[in-house]
């Protein structure tokens, strides 16, 4: 009999770790998408100084993403363009590698 509850915890706590860093991910990811959209709204708005500490922001959130990562890879480099467009003031070069990286963070 105990080697079934054994079994049965061992199952359980398996389940259990593998929804918890599934939720974190998620996470993760809408933290990213967040801080994107929001860069996007202060680079729209010419609002540079802000929309620098949101990109920085969302590199660093988006390091912590796990699964597919080929796609956080592209979006990650989507976002760098679009941190490096703004710093030199160019908006609509900016926003549109922003949306290039929100579009690539939703299919995650």
């Amino acid at each position: 009999m105990t080697i079934v509850k054994k079994t049965a915890l061992t199952f359980f706590m398996a389940i259990f770790l593998s929804a918890t860093a599934f939720a974190e991910e998620s996470v993760n990811v809408s933290e990213t998408i967040t801080h994107v959209e929001q860069a996007l709204a202060d680079v729209n708005k010419s609002d540079f100084s802000a929309a620098v500490l949101h990109l920085k922001a969302a590199r660093s959130s988006s390091e912590r993403i796990t699964g597919n990562e080929a796609v956080v890879k592209q979006a990650n480099a989507n976002v760098i363009q679009a941190q490096i467009l703004s710093k030199s003031g160019d908006v609509q070069k900016s926003a549109d590698e922003l949306n290039k990286a929100l579009v690539l963070y939703k299919t995650l």
